[in-house]
């Protein structure tokens, strides 16, 4: 009885988060739908939209950054509101730079590589998690630990997919 319980809870559940990415505009889609890159970024580069990663841990907030305070780390440049966050960041891009490649890690979690939206952010055991959207984050809020399992188990096989393919 408890097995057919659990069973309809996660199909529940499944449907759920399926019936939401089902429904998002085509802006929730990563970027370029054709890179194969396993970094979120935009058309020039930039990771998070020009998001400050190192204010989420040190502000506690989504904090636009600025260009004349960024960084190339990986190919991929990261703006900072301050000299100080970018030196930081310099100092440890590892413990700052979004898991997941700054991709939606509930999309993840599904298997699937969507836009990560700066204003919809968790950081869970010091790394820090952007999903699509708020109401995608929801979902993913509700059972972390397990979504995050999911998303660690299908990170290395769709990282280098183009999102089209997935």
């Amino acid at each position: 009885m408890r097995t057919q319980f659990v069973g309809r809870s996660l199909l529940a559940t499944l449907i759920s988060v399926a019936a939401a990415l089902a429904v998002l505009p085509s802006s929730a889609q990563a970027y370029d739908e054709n890179s194969t890159s396993a970094l979120n970024v935009d058309a020039q580069g930039i990771a998070v939209k020009g998001h400050d990663v190192v204010a989420y841990f040190m502000d506690g907030a989504p904090t636009p950054g600025k260009p004349e305070f960024s960084v190339k780390h990986d190919g991929v440049t990261y703006q900072f509101a301050t000299a100080a966050h970018r030196d930081a960041f310099k100092a440890s891009p590892a413990k700052y730079a979004p898991q997941y490649g700054g991709f939606c890690a509930m999309g993840v979690a599904l298997g699937r590589k969507l836009d990560g939206d700066p204003t919809a952010w968790k950081i869970v055991d010091n790394k820090l998690y952007l999903n699509v959207n708020k109401d995608v984050q929801k979902k993913w809020l509700e059972d972390v630990p397990g979504n995050l399992v999911k998303a660690d188990g299908s990170w290395p096989q769709i990282k280098t997919k183009a999102p089209k393919d997935l």
